[in-house]
C-alpha cells in the first residue's frame, strides 16, 4: 500500500511540473512577461506597416528592448504605432524607427536606430524619423510591370 501512495505522489508531481512547463512555454511564445519592469510609451507614424502586429518586438542592435502595444490609424490615415520600451534606455530625440522583417518572409518588428542628439525621448513622445515596411509583393509587381512594358 505504501509503495502505491509514493508512486501516485511522484506521478502527481510529474503531471504538475509538466502542466507548469506547458503554461510557461505558452506564455513565453505568446509574448507575455511576468515582470514588465518600468517602461515608457513612445509613438511612431508610418505610411506602410505591412503585417506589423501588436506584441511585435522592438529591438535595438538585435536586442529586444520592448514591444508594440497598439496599431491604429491617425487622422491622415497613416498607421500610428504605440511602443513600450524599457525606461532605463536613453534614446536620443533624433532616433529613427524602421519596420523590418526577420528573414525573407518572417514576422515584422520595429528596429530603432539611435540618433546623436543630447535631448532624450520621454514618455509619450513621437519618434519623428520613421521608415515604412518594404512590401515584397509591391516590389515584385513594379518590377514585373516595368519588365513587361519595356518589351513593347
Amino acid at each position: 500500500m505504501n509503495a502505491i501512495k509514493i508512486r501516485d505522489t511522484f506521478v502527481g508531481m510529474f503531471v504538475l511540473v509538466g502542466l507548469g512547463s506547458i503554461a510557461y512555454l505558452s506564455l513565453s511564445v505568446g509574448g507575455a512577461r511576468l515582470h514588465s519592469g518600468n517602461t515608457i510609451e513612445l509613438f511612431a507614424t508610418f505610411d506602410q506597416i505591412a503585417d506589423l502586429k501588436a506584441r511585435a518586438p522592438v529591438q535595438i542592435s538585435g536586442v529586444r528592448v520592448g514591444q508594440v502595444t497598439d496599431v491604429t490609424l491617425d487622422e491622415s490615415y497613416r498607421a500610428r504605432v504605440a511602443l513600450r520600451v524599457d525606461s532605463s534606455l536613453a534614446l536620443p530625440y533624433d532616433s529613427s524607427a524602421s519596420i523590418v522583417t526577420s528573414g525573407l518572409l518572417g514576422d515584422r518588428y520595429i528596429a530603432i536606430d539611435l540618433g546623436a542628439e543630447d535631448d532624450m525621448l520621454v514618455d509619450g513622445d513621437e519618434i519623428a524619423y520613421t521608415e515604412s515596411a518594404l512590401v515584397l509583393e509591391r516590389i515584385l509587381g513594379k518590377f514585373l510591370y516595368n519588365f513587361s512594358t519595356s518589351d513593347d
